[in-house]
């Protein structure tokens, strides 16, 4: 048994940077491959050699992105998902089966919020809409949960895959304003730890699942937030965060990628359960 430990960890011991970080012939599923952060994701995954299937609402924009993989020489296809029905989730996965014949990564990054969910002066807490915060939490987690039903039960059969799911630093921290988006994502983290548990007691050690908590990175989610739609300034919400980030600014959405890719690959062989910040230090620092 020690001898073959022994070979075991000479054998891991040999792999090199490319190995470890090699995605050649690995197929991802990403929803809501069409935004911003998850269409530069997806970008990364294709350059790693991965076929990459672009889940999307809005095809038009996952189309977009699946189109400038094809001219750089990577494979993606779009297709139209609403993460809320199970129906248009396995109707996508028996389209990504025959175009690819199987999955291994799941990236869960649907999500975002609503101005109709958020409070203002003109729209005290008392008075948000029930099917506002519902709308916003549904999203953001139960879109979570049904795609990691759907694409998970793939995983869960051939024994080997890995799901990331895209949380929030609102999940570490509430911030003002945004209550539904918040409980969501802290939601989602929690989902995150038990479904790593869950799946490697129930049916795979090989069978990884994660999540990171991005900081503050501009999108249309929380443009209307963060900067003055008619000044294009920080709005004070918007320098008050980058005062509490020790690094001074907003992210860009490549600041993702390289913990993605880590994730994903073989690399990270050994990492369950864990919610990885992408914050630029925000969860580091007291505000004093």
């Amino acid at each position: 048994m020690e001898r073959g430990l022994k070979i075991e960890r000479r054998k891991k011991g040999n792999m090199d940077l490319e190995e470890l970080f090699n995605l050649k012939g690995k197929v991802a599923v990403v929803t809501g491959g069409g935004g911003i952060l998850c269409g530069t994701i997806s970008r990364a995954l294709a350059k790693q050699g991965a076929s990459v299937a672009l889940l999307d609402l809005n095809k038009e924009v996952a189309q977009r992105v699946a189109g400038e993989i094809s001219r750089e020489g990577g494979k993606a296809i779009a297709l139209k998902a609403d993460v809320l029905s199970r129906k248009s989730l396995n109707e996508c996965l028996s389209t990504i089966m025959k175009e690819f014949g199987h999955l291994d990564i799941l990236i869960n990054g649907a999500g975002g919020n609503k101005k109709e969910a958020t409070t203002s002066k003109e729209l005290e807490f008392f008075d948000l809409p029930a099917e506002a915060i519902r709308g916003v939490f549904d999203l953001n987690f139960l879109g979570v949960f049904l795609s990691s039903q759907v694409f998970g039960k793939v995983l869960a059969k051939q024994e080997e895959g890995v799901i990331i799911n895209i949380s929030s630093m609102n999940a570490l921290r509430p911030l003002t304003r945004i209550p539904a988006y918040s409980a969501a994502k802290a939601a989602v983290s929690n989902f995150t730890q038990w479904l790593a548990v869950h799946i490697s007691q129930n049916y795979s050690k090989k069978i990884r699942v994660n999540a990171i908590a991005p900081g503050f990175f501009l999108t249309e989610q929380n443009r209307f937030l963060l900067v003055d739609e008619k000044t294009s300034n920080f709005t004070p919400r918007g320098k008050t965060i980058i005062e509490h980030t020790p690094m001074g600014r907003f992210g860009n959405p490549e600041d993702l990628v390289g913990t993605i890719i880590w994730l994903v690959s073989p690399s990270a062989q050994f990492v369950q359960g864990t919610v990885i910040p992408v914050d630029g230090g925000f969860s580091a620092f007291s505000g004093v």
